[in-house]
């Protein structure tokens, strides 16, 4: 059983992903609902893998001994209410930290350092929004646009941002971004093309920095949504072009 913490932006799901999700059973990130992003991009690209959200600790116990088990822990939680579940579950705990990080309390937390990403430090003030987006259909050109915008700082001064996004094509998008990195990422999640009405699967987004202007960031999301009718045209094209191919 391996416990990973760190910053925001770190890279702990990417050293997940890169070491152990392809031979894990369980993955389990507490602390993140209502807006589940990380848990949501291992169950699409994962599905062998047992996404578990919190309530379902027992299910930790129960496979302990015979099952790899990840748990990824998120920057925002409090590492005295967390710890003593990992000490009871006898899990190791690594903390994955940018090259040359001074003292930190995950220093003190780890039983070992793995480096990350060599990003600038996120002030203490940085402010946490999350929102989640069910149900909600984007059109891409107007959420691309958003991203930019996000990310270029009209809302705010952005440390990380990452969202997973409905599309008029039916598509699911997964979109990253970390201050420091030299470029925005995105892809495209491994799920059913969505084409019966407003999705009902998880889609959100969740953003971290300072100054953050929430109420402009939400309506231009709002802005960037499709209709009913924009939804239904858009479905029944695509359904169209699925039959002449």
């Amino acid at each position: 059983m391996i416990a990973v913490g760190g910053p925001a932006g770190v890279g702990k799901t990417t050293w997940l992903r890169q070491k152990f999700l392809p031979t894990s059973l369980l993955y389990f990130c507490p602390g993140v609902d209502p807006v589940p992003i990380d848990l949501a991009c291992v169950k699409a690209e994962f599905p062998a893998v047992e996404v578990l959200t919190n309530g379902q600790e027992s299910r930790l116990f129960a496979a302990a001994e015979s099952s790899l088990i990840l748990i990824e822990i998120g920057f925002q939680l409090d590492l005295a209410m967390i710890t003593p579940l990992l000490e009871a579950l006898a899990a190791q705990r690594v903390a994955i930290l940018p090259i040359g990080a001074v003292q930190t309390s995950w220093h003190y937390w780890a039983e070992r350092i793995e480096a990350g990403i060599n990003l600038p430090a996120i002030s203490a003030q940085a402010q946490l929004w999350r929102a989640a987006l069910i149900g909600r259909v984007f059109d891409p050109a107007s959420l691309e646009m958003f991203w930019f915008e996000l990310t270029a700082g009209a809302y705010g001064q952005i440390d990380r941002a990452k969202g997973i996004f409905d599309l008029s094509d039916g598509q699911l998008a997964y979109f990253d971004f970390v201050n420091g990195l030299p470029e925005n990422r995105s892809r495209r999640l491994p799920v059913p093309v969505w084409l019966q009405g407003r999705p009902r699967r998880f889609s959100g987004i969740e953003v971290v920095g300072q100054s953050l202007d929430r109420e402009q960031i939400a309506r231009t999301l709002h802005d960037c949504c499709l209709s009913d009718p924009a939804i239904a045209d858009a479905q029944a094209q695509l359904l169209a072009n699925l039959a002449l191919s």
